[in-house]
């Protein structure tokens, strides 16, 4: 798509234009194309594109990284502790593009510490790859009763929202949950999926969803990438 070349504003600011666009558009994934593509593209010089480029690692959107290319800065996912948001809607908050893809779903006995948190002996178990602008940034565990469970497994869990299928779907009115936060290394098998190195820290959660009824509905065991996940929460101090 060739650029405007009668328009007074300069080649290389239009071209940043089009890939800041293209970039929060979700549209180049973790790294822009390389010179030639994005020359070949827009019908542009290498000199124009590496302006462009330049202005954008400039205002912190892109980072060069030598000998790999040049990747989109990641922008941390900030998830307000205190308030019960699925990942969908924290990361639709920042004004990123979320998606899920399902790895898989299984009747599992439970573990004695699980048993301890639910209730339960056995339960359905869904595990779920997350993505914020199509970067993998988290894997999500989910354990059901199995009644529930089965009821859930008949939705499209790579588009659906599991808040949104409990709340409007299958009439289950949340109401409150309880949430551990830890930090840790990921398994070669997690770090994989995460498209990060076995060094990386990743942060942890464990959050056990109950309804109006004070009666369990989920518990979640989660990995995010700390390069991409964060926790806030609002501290004041009271005068004595």
């Amino acid at each position: 798509m060739p650029l405007d070349y009668n328009n007074s504003i300069p080649l290389y600011l239009q071209l940043k234009e089009e890939l800041e666009h293209n970039i929060k558009e979700g549209k180049y994934g973790a790294k822009i194309p390389s010179e030639r593509e994005i020359m070949d593209e827009f019908y542009v010089s290498r000199s124009t594109v590496r302006q462009a480029v330049a202005e954008l690692v400039s205002n912190g959107l892109l980072v060069k990284k030598p000998g790999r290319g040049t990747f989109i800065a990641l922008k941390p996912i900030d998830n307000w502790l205190g308030n019960l948001s699925s990942t969908t809607e924290t990361i639709e908050k920042m004004g990123m593009h979320s998606g899920a893809k399902l790895l898989h779903t299984e009747i599992i006995d439970l573990p004695q510490y699980l048993q301890n948190e639910t209730g339960l002996n056995q339960a359905f178990h869904f595990k779920r790859l997350r993505y914020a602008n199509h970067t993998p940034m988290g894997i999500e565990n989910h354990y059901y009763p199995i009644p529930l469970g089965k009821k859930i497994s008949t939705f499209n869990l790579n588009k659906a929202t599991m808040y949104d299928l409990l709340e409007r779907e299958l009439g289950i009115h949340t109401f409150e949950a309880e949430q551990v936060i830890r930090a840790g290394k990921p398994s070669k098998e997690d770090a994989a999926l995460l498209d990060i190195s076995l060094n990386s820290s990743i942060l942890i959660t464990d959050r056990k969803l109950v309804d109006i009824n004070g009666q369990f509905v989920e518990f979640e065991h989660a990995l995010y990438r700390s390069d991409m996940y964060s926790f806030k929460i609002k501290l004041s101090r009271k005068n004595k």
